[in-house]
C-alpha cells in the first residue's frame, strides 16, 4: 500500500517547538483510479450478468493485500464516489475512508452526499462498516473488494464447487429478491477454498432480515466481489448504515463458516429444538410424514378424503399412527387455484368427508396437517378486492406475480397470482382467520405454509415481521398446534421448528438442525413412476435403493394416485426403513 506523508502506519509522534511531543497527522493512503472493468474479464469468458458498458468509477484504496471500493444507489441512478472529495487515513485499528461527494453519469456529473467506511483488521481478515448519505432515498449500497482469490464456491454452508470463469450472483433471501436470477441463500455467507488449506469467507453481520446480495466477476488473478445490502423497501432512508460485512481468512471449511452460524444463531436468538416450546411433544416421537397428495391444479384428483382415510388405515396397520406426520397437500380444491379460500372441497369429500378424516386419522394417532399458500392469493377468486392492498412490490415498484409456473402446460407461465405480504394487515388477517378457523372447527394438530422462506423486500411493509406476528399470534391462541414451513432462511428458525425442505449443506446441518427439522418436499418422486402429484414438475425417478430417502431429513413417503393400489409394497419397504431409524 502507497502512504502519502509519514513513513509508518502505527501511531507517529512529532515535536513540537517546546519540545512536548503532540501526535502527527495520520499516514493517508493512496486512491486508485479503478473502474467496473479493472481486474475482470471483459468481455466474461463464462457466464454473465448484466453490467455497464463502459468504464464506471470505482475509486479504490489498498488494505491488507485487498482493494476496497463502494457505490451508492438512490431510487434513480448509481453514485460513485468522487474522487476528488476521498480520503483513506490509516489508523491503528485499520483504515477510514471518507468521501464528501458523488458522480454520476460514468464520472461526467457530481451529486452531493457523503460516506464513511470504516475497514478494521481483525485476527483473520477485515471487518467493514459503512455509512452513506444522500438527498434522496438510497436504495442499496455495494462494497467491492478486488484481489480475493479464485476457487472453489461454497454458499450458505454447501459443497464446494468450481464455477470456472463463470460470473456468479447469490442471493438472501429467495434469491435476493428476483428468484429468477439469482441463486439462493439462506443466510448471508459465501466461502471461496483457493487451495487444500485456505479459504476466503464473506459474511454479513445482520441482525436483521434484509435483503443481501454476493456478485463474483472473475480476472486473471482473483474475484471482484460486490457485497449488496439493500435497505428496507418500505423505508425511505436519506441515511443508511450497513451492518457489518466480515472477510476472513481461514485453513478450514468448518472454521470459515462457524463465526457467521454462531453470529446469527444469537442474532436471531434461536431456541434449541429439545427444549424450544412450538414444539409439540409429538413431534420429538415423528418417524416418519405422508404426503397425501390431493387435487391438481386442473382438477384432477390423486387421493380424495375417503381415498386418504383408507391410506391412514393401512398405514396404520405398518407403524403406530401416533408416530407419523399426516400432510394434505391440496386439501382444499384446485391446487393454487382456489387459493386463497381455504375451505373443504364438495368434490374431495366435502365437510363430512374432511371431517371424517380428521376425527378418524386421530383416533388412530395420527397427526393431520393441511397446506395454506403463505403468501399466493388468485386474483380471479372473489374476494380478491378485500386483500389486493397486500399484493407485492419489489423495491423498484414494480408488482410481483408467482409468474414462474406453466399451471395448465400451454407452455407459457400464468400470471394470475399475486405474491402476497403478511406485513400489510388485510392480508395477514385473511390468511390467519383461516388456519385459525381450521384449527378451532376441525382440531387440526398442524398448519403448513407453502413458499414460508419467500421473502421479497417491498415497499409496503416488513414481510418477515408480518409472519413471525401471525405465527406467534397463532402459538399463543393454539399452544399445542405446530406451523410447518416449506423452506427456510435463517431468521425463520426463531419461531418455526419444521420445515419440508433444505435442511442444511455438510457445513450448515449440525448449526441448523439444533433449531428445526426436516422432511422431504412434496414434490419428490413418489413410488413407481416418480410422479410429483399435484406439484407442477411432473414426474421425477424413484430410488429404489434408497427408498427416496435422506439422512438429514425425517423420512417421508407421498401418495399420488397409484402409490396405495400398485406400490404397496414399497411403501411399506418405506415405512419399515422408517421404523429402523426410530427403533421402533
Amino acid at each position: 500500500m502507497k502512504i502519502v506523508g509519514a513513513a509508518s502506519a502505527g501511531s507517529v509522534l512529532a515535536t513540537n517547538a517546546a519540545g512536548a511531543a503532540a501526535p502527527a497527522e495520520l499516514p493517508r493512503a493512496e486512491i486508485l483510479p479503478l473502474s467496473s472493468t479493472s481486474e475482470v474479464f471483459v468481455p466474461p469468458r463464462g457466464r454473465g450478468f448484466n453490467k455497464f458498458s463502459f468504464d464506471f468509477p470505482e475509486p479504490s484504496v489498498a488494505f491488507d493485500n485487498l482493494r476496497f471500493g463502494f457505490i451508492v444507489f438512490g431510487r434513480d441512478n448509481a453514485y460513485a464516489m468522487d474522487p476528488h472529495g476521498m480520503e483513506a487515513t490509516v489508523t491503528p485499528a485499520g483504515m477510514r475512508i471518507s468521501c464528501k461527494g458523488f458522480t454520476w453519469a460514468g464520472g461526467q456529473e457530481k451529486h452531493d452526499g457523503t460516506l464513511v467506511a470504516t475497514l478494521k483488521k481483525t485476527a483473520d481478515g477485515v471487518d467493514i462498516d459503512i455509512t452513506a448519505s444522500m438527498d434522496q432515498p438510497i436504495k442499496t449500497v455495494t462494497s467491492i473488494v478486488r484481489g480475493i482469490p479464485r476457487g472453489k464456491l461454497s454458499s450458505s454452508g454447501g459443497d464446494f464447487a468450481d464455477v470456472r470463469d463463470n460470473e456468479m450472483l447469490l442471493g438472501y433471501p429467495f434469491g435476493g429478491g428476483d428468484l429468477m436470477l439469482a441463486g439462493g441463500l439462506t443466510t448471508p455467507v459465501a466461502v471461496i477454498q483457493s487451495a487444500d488449506d485456505a479459504y476466503f469467507t464473506m459474511s454479513s453481520l445482520d441482525d436483521r432480515v434484509r435483503t443481501k446480495r454476493i456478485y463474483l466477476a472473475p480476472g486473471e488473478n482473483g474475484y471482484k466481489a460486490e457485497l449488496i445490502h439493500e435497505g428496507e423497501g418500505w423505508l425511505d432512508q436519506k441515511k443508511i448504515r450497513v451492518p457489518t460485512w466480515r472477510l476472513a481468512r481461514t485453513k478450514t471449511a468448518e472454521a470459515a463458516y462457524a463465526p457467521h452460524y454462531e453470529h446469527i444463531r444469537t442474532a436471531y436468538h434461536f431456541p434449541d429444538f429439545a427444549t424450544r416450546p412450538d414444539v409439540p411433544a409429538w413431534l420429538h416421537e415423528t418417524a416418519l410424514v405422508l404426503t397425501l397428495h390431493g387435487q391438481h391444479y386442473t382438477g384432477y384428483i390423486f387421493n380424495d378424503y375417503a381415498k386418504q382415510l383408507e391410506i391412514l388405515r393401512w398405514v396404520n396397520t405398518q407403524i403406530p399412527g401416533k408416530r407419523v406426520l399426516a400432510f394434505m397437500s391440496s386439501w382444499d380444491g384446485r391446487y393454487y387455484w382456489d387459493y386463497p379460500n381455504y375451505k373443504v372441497n364438495d368434490r374431495m369429500g366435502g365437510d363430512a368427508g374432511f371431517r371424517t378424516l380428521i376425527t378418524e386419522g386421530q383416533k388412530m394417532g395420527f397427526h393431520m396437517m393441511p397446506m395454506f399458500g403463505m403468501n399466493t392469493a388468485n386474483k380471479k377468486q372473489p374476494g380478491w378486492a378485500r386483500i389486493a392492498d397486500a399484493v407485492t412490490h419489489k423495491v423498484d415498484g414494480d408488482e410481483v406475480d408467482l409468474n414462474w409456473v406453466d399451471w395448465d402446460n400451454d407452455r407459457h407461465q400464468e400470471g394470475w397470482l399475486g405474491y402476497m405480504n403478511l406485513g400489510v394487515p388485510s392480508w395477514r388477517n385473511h390468511l390467519q382467520g383461516r388456519i385459525d378457523e381450521m384449527i378451532t372447527k376441525y382440531g387440526v394438530d398442524a398448519y403448513f405454509l407453502d413458499i414460508a422462506g419467500g421473502h421479497i423486500n417491498d415497499t409496503k411493509a416488513d414481510m418477515h415481521a408480518g409472519m413471525k406476528q401471525m405465527v406467534t399470534e397463532l402459538h399463543t391462541k393454539h399452544p399445542q398446534v405446530l406451523c410447518c414451513g416449506e423452506m427456510h432462511y435463517d431468521a425463520m428458525l426463531e419461531f418455526i421448528p419444521l420445515y419440508h425442505s433444505g435442511g442444511g449443506g455438510k457445513y450448515s446441518r449440525d448449526y441448523i438442525q439444533r433449531h428445526a427439522k426436516f422432511f422431504s418436499h412434496l414434490s419428490t418422486p413418489a413410488p413407481g413412476r416418480g410422479s410429483s402429484g399435484v406439484h407442477e414438475s411432473g414426474f421425477g425417478r424413484f430410488n429404489n435403493e434408497t427408498l427416496q430417502l435422506n439422512a438429514g431429513s425425517i423420512p417421508t413417503l407421498q401418495f399420488v394416485d397409484d402409490t396405495f393400489d400398485k406400490q404397496r409394497e414399497t411403501a411399506a419397504a418405506v415405512i419399515k426403513k422408517a421404523r429402523e431409524r426410530a427403533g421402533i
